[in-house]
């Protein structure tokens, strides 16, 4: 019965401790409140206040993708030393991206579509062969893995980034 009783408690208390975390998530999901309103640039802001000019460029995002998989994800550079970096370092995986057929099998995997058979479906993709090019090119550069089974998925790191070149490029 004290076994029982122990569980209890501590089944309350995790439960607990998760409803306080929601709670806490949702609060800064909307950011530090200002005058009652929540700041519209309340990351850049934040962002500002950490870092001595000439500045700095921060990514981040926390996503939860169809299949349930959650992908969490931040880093920043310092505007000096971004500046100084080689960028041809980064062409081919931006190049990877530069094909609006990528970048629909990306966003159909990231929908819960997996396998060549399935993606070759989809509208505007061409055909097997042309997949499996597309396929190989997206899983050099990183942007897409083997899950076994046939599958692809995403590398959950590659997630926010991903979608944050894609919010960065609708501008």
């Amino acid at each position: 019965m004290v076994d029982d009783d122990r569980w209890a408690v501590l089944e309350r208390r995790v439960a607990a401790l998760e409803a306080a975390q929601v709670q806490e998530r949702a609060a800064s999901a909307t950011g530090p409140e200002t005058a009652g309103e929540a700041s519209p640039l309340w990351a850049l802001e934040g962002l500002r206040a950490r870092v001595p000019d000439p500045g700095a460029v921060m990514l981040t995002g926390a996503v939860t993708l169809p299949d349930g998989r959650a992908a969490q994800w931040q880093e920043g550079a310092d505007t000096g030393s971004l500046l100084a970096e080689d960028w041809g370092e980064v062409a081919d995986a931006l190049a990877a991206l530069g094909s609006p057929v990528r970048l629909r099998l990306l966003q159909r995997v990231l929908t819960g579509t997996g396998t060549v058979a399935e993606l070759v479906q989809g509208e505007g993709v061409g055909t097997s062969g042309q997949v499996y090019h597309h396929v190989r090119q997206l899983v050099a550069a990183g942007w897409l893995r083997s899950a076994g089974g046939g599958r692809y998925e995403v590398p959950v790191p590659r997630v926010v980034p991903l979608l944050a070149a894609v919010v960065g490029a609708r501008r």
